[in-house]
């Protein structure tokens, strides 16, 4: 089965297809980063236009990069949520009406299933059950996964995401937008221990996250200590270092609950450099496995909806005539296979 999927749940429109016996055919992606950059975030109404305007180019890249014709499609993925329902509506109206004039079946694929089974690309995939640490700029959350469709939420942020929190101390050390990779790039120069920030919840029970105080911690250190480049890569570092220890001890603990030995991260905060080798060095020392999307999957791409699309396509679910969005949707309300 071949599957065009269709990701416009932000800034990225994303376009990929995917073959179940061949693996990805081609992917296409483009980023509306210079788009938002003069407002230092995310505005809607543009990254809706701008789906407007690059979603059909792109999925003809797509086919002509693959080689295939409109023929070749068996089934058509799009995300239908969590995220901005502007941009939602654009991808799930074109999908589903490319599958209504193609004859074939759509589905609307659910964005974060997409990046937990986003390391399903790899040749080294992740065998069931897992724990999925799902990070991004919206999102994070520990998952047991049992199964495609079998969920169970662990714990999940009380407040600001990881990349949330990342994205706002990059605005507060002047960096520009997107905030989080250049954080991250600026605390590589930074001396670890002359900042030292809470670990916040930590040293509480539970799965839950809070990365709010950590940002106002940080926010604090700019104010007092200035903003000289040394100083910034400094609390740069300390920032970083805080979010890392944090996500890996909640990792440790949802594992210990559930007796895994696998791990899998995804969403944009696991392209971070830092958070792979510490996760990596901490699964090896507990003799288990922590798995990855390569980095260009990290971030919103089609080849994770469409991943995630084929497996619902091939269980025969499928999406009716009307185009339906959510823009909050529980990662527990799906239907296992």
């Amino acid at each position: 089965m071949r599957v065009l999927g269709i990701e416009t749940s932000c800034d990225e429109t994303g376009i990929a297809i995917y073959d179940t016996e061949k693996g990805l055919l081609s992917h296409a992606l483009y980023s509306q980063v210079k788009l938002h950059a003069d407002y230092g975030g995310v505005v809607p109404e543009l990254a809706s236009r701008d789906h407007v305007r690059k979603t059909l180019p792109l999925i003809r890249k797509a086919l002509v990069d693959a080689n295939l014709t409109a023929k070749d499609i068996d089934g058509v993925a799009y995300t239908s949520g969590p995220g901005l329902i502007g941009a939602l509506l654009v991808g799930a109206t074109i999908g589903r009406s490319l599958a209504f004039g193609w004859n074939v079946p759509a589905v609307g694929v659910h964005h974060m299933e997409g990046h937990l089974l986003a390391p399903m690309l790899e040749d080294n995939k992740p065998e069931f059950p897992f724990v999925a640490l799902l990070v991004s700029g919206g999102h994070t959350q520990l998952v047991q996964v049992d199964g495609i469709g079998e969920y169970t939420l662990l714990g999940e942020s009380v407040d600001d995401a990881a990349g949330e929190a990342f994205d706002k101390t990059a605005k507060l050390l002047g960096l520009d937008y997107p905030g989080g990779p250049r954080l991250a790039a600026l605390a590589d120069s930074g001396v670890a221990g002359r900042f030292v920030f809470p670990r916040p919840m930590t040293d509480k029970p539970g799965l839950n996250f809070s990365f709010s105080g950590l940002k106002t911690a940080a926010a604090q250190a700019i104010a007092k200590n200035g903003k000289d480049k040394q100083t910034q890569a400094d609390i740069a570092r300390a920032f970083q270092d805080a979010v890392v220890d944090t996500l890996i001890i909640k990792c440790q603990r949802a594992l210990e609950q559930t007796g895994f030995t696998r791990l899998v991260v995804a969403g944009g905060v696991s392209a971070n450099v830092r958070l792979r080798s510490m996760l990596e060095e901490t699964m090896r020392k507990r003799g288990g496995e922590v798995f990855y999307p390569r980095s260009e999957f990290c971030t919103d791409n089609g080849a994770m909806i469409a991943v995630a699309g084929a497996q619902r396509l091939a269980a025969k679910q499928t999406a009716d005539l009307s185009v339906k969005v959510r823009p909050r949707w529980p990662l527990t309300d799906l239907a296992p296979l």
